[in-house]
């Protein structure tokens, strides 16, 4: 990479500088990809210390990032001093973890940074600061508005085994099945083929659809969604040319012989897409913004305040978020 990833403090009191720090430390081992921290050298050096970990972390630039990366954690600072402990949320946190995602976007979109990979962020520490975003896919598409005009985001879960979208995410399933309609589901596929092409490499993507009801409907015996609409939506992507096929009955999609069969599941509903992969890939999963102009890739996880500042949390997810982040920008050059 010609360019450095920019990775998120996230919540400074949960896992998030935990797993950053584990995550530099095999830098050689997995050969990661260099990436700088958005956050407070001095705060990092701390838990570093309450780890155990005695690791030299260095004041960076994206543009010192790269040289720095080999030999200490290139910590750029966002000019926000943090001073919240480990499992011990403060008044600093909410500022530091928006303050971190906003300059990697601002990273990114003037071309010093190669992605963002964000850290896990705390909603309820966040709201009662203000925040008035449903989490951090919504913010991100609002950062990425250019004209007024903000892109519908899509939020992917990806492993090597599996992955998923959910047409609608962070809303109640009698809201989401209110808000389902064919040119949501259809805007969302067209969405996941773009990326697939432009930053996976897949020249065709194949999409599996799924049903809303029990069997996908049982022909209208057990809901009319799928006759209502979904059918519809997956011709009119047919009709464009895309390899979609469904309404598919959602429990018998996730089976090794099934998921051979398609790139991507387009699910109707977060639950129904976050299961399965949650079950398949649970430490591995990562989580990816589709529909952005930049590359936007996280681990699939919460802040887990039980845990931070033990030495306990699992770098996995965001070591494979760092590496997805890096072969979708090098897809994307």
């Amino acid at each position: 990479m010609t360019t450095p990833l920019a990775l998120t403090l996230g919540e400074p009191a949960g896992i998030g500088p935990d797993i950053a720090i584990a995550a530099w430390l095999k830098r050689r081992e997995l050969d990661l990809p260099p990436f700088y921290l958005l956050g407070d050298r001095d705060f990092m050096a701390a838990r570093a210390q309450a780890l155990g970990h005695d690791i030299a972390l260095a004041d960076a630039t994206p543009a010192t990032a790269i040289s720095i990366f080999t030999d200490a954690l290139p910590v750029v600072s966002t000019g926000h001093a943090v001073t919240a402990q480990a499992r011990r949320p403060d008044a600093s946190s909410a500022p530091a973890a928006i303050a971190s995602i906003r300059q990697a976007v601002a990273d990114v979109e003037s071309g010093h940074a190669g992605a963002v990979v964000t850290n896990p962020i705390a909603k309820s520490v966040l709201y009662r600061a203000g925040f008035q975003h449903p989490g951090h896919t919504e913010f991100l598409a609002e950062l990425a508005a250019k004209d007024g005009k903000v892109p519908l985001p899509v939020m992917m879960l990806w492993s090597p085994e599996l992955a998923v979208v959910p047409v609608t995410i962070h809303v109640s399933l009698r809201d989401a099945i209110d808000q389902l309609n064919g040119p949501l589901i259809t805007a969302t596929a067209r969405i996941v083929v773009n990326d697939m092409k432009a930053r996976f490499g897949i020249q065709r993507p194949r999409l599996a659809i799924a049903g809303l009801n029990p069997h996908a409907g049982e022909d209208g015996s057990m809901g009319d969604e799928e006759l209502a609409f979904i059918q519809h939506a997956v011709t009119v992507l047919q009709n464009e040319g895309i390899d979609a096929r469904g309404p598919l009955p959602a429990d018998t999609m996730f089976h090794p012989a099934a998921r051979a069969t398609y790139d991507c599941a387009i699910c109707m509903y977060h639950d129904q897409a976050l299961i399965p992969i949650k079950t398949i890939a649970f430490d591995e999963g990562v989580n990816v913004t589709l529909g952005l102009p930049f590359i936007r890739t996280s681990p699939d996880h919460g802040t887990a305040f039980d845990i931070a500042g033990t030495g306990k949390a699992n770098p996995s997810s965001l070591i494979a978020a760092l590496k997805l982040a890096a072969r979708m920008a090098d897809a994307a050059t």
